[in-house]
């Protein structure tokens, strides 16, 4: 509440929401499309608004919430186990916090913020590791769980090099650390 412009919701929050929404009903359509005939237009269920409350709402009354996929693995830079993820591997990422330079207080919390995303995504990615082994063909695990991961690490990287960059030196070159191995 009152950071940025006029368009700051829609910006930095609304936007980023609807890219993932986008995202996961894209996956969810791939999934069906495998076994069955692919849906169409589901898109049109990823845009959200602000209601008057000021909680965004998913555009379409129809649209429910769902749980978000979890796990109990990892933090920034250590792969941890979610479940039996030895036996397929887990995903080893490197850690950006101690790659940091001095966060100003003003851009502690969105900081702190993003880097906890940074650990649920890799969570979220070896639990996804092992709830899809066997599936795909050779380049799964690169093109369904390592590439995404990427993605979605380069967001949060680059939110925190932006929040940082608000009132001091924007920090440069931490993009490198958004790639991710599949360790055995």
């Amino acid at each position: 509440v009152g950071q940025g412009g006029p368009n700051f919701v829609q910006n930095a929050i609304l936007g980023p929401l609807k890219d993932k929404r986008v995202a996961t009903v894209n996956r969810m359509a791939t999934a069906i499309g495998r076994t069955a005939a692919r849906p169409q237009g589901l898109e049109a269920l990823a845009p959200c608004t602000l209601n008057a409350g000021g909680n965004a709402a998913a555009a379409t009354p129809k649209a429910t919430p769902t749980k978000q996929a979890g796990g109990n693995a990892g933090t920034s830079g250590n792969a941890g186990n979610s479940g039996n993820t030895n036996a397929v591997g887990t995903i080893s990422c490197p850690d950006v916090r101690s790659k940091l330079p001095a966060v100003p207080a003003t851009a502690r919390a969105e900081v702190d913020r993003n880097l906890a995303l940074l650990d649920t995504q890799i969570q979220e990615a070896n639990k996804r590791l092992v709830d899809t082994v066997g599936q795909g063909g050779p380049n799964f695990v690169q093109n369904a769980i390592l590439g995404p991961l990427k993605d979605k690490r380069v967001a949060a990287i680059d939110r925190i090099a932006i929040s940082i960059g608000r009132t001091a030196a924007k920090p440069q070159g931490l993009n490198s650390l958004a790639a991710c191995t599949l360790t055995k």
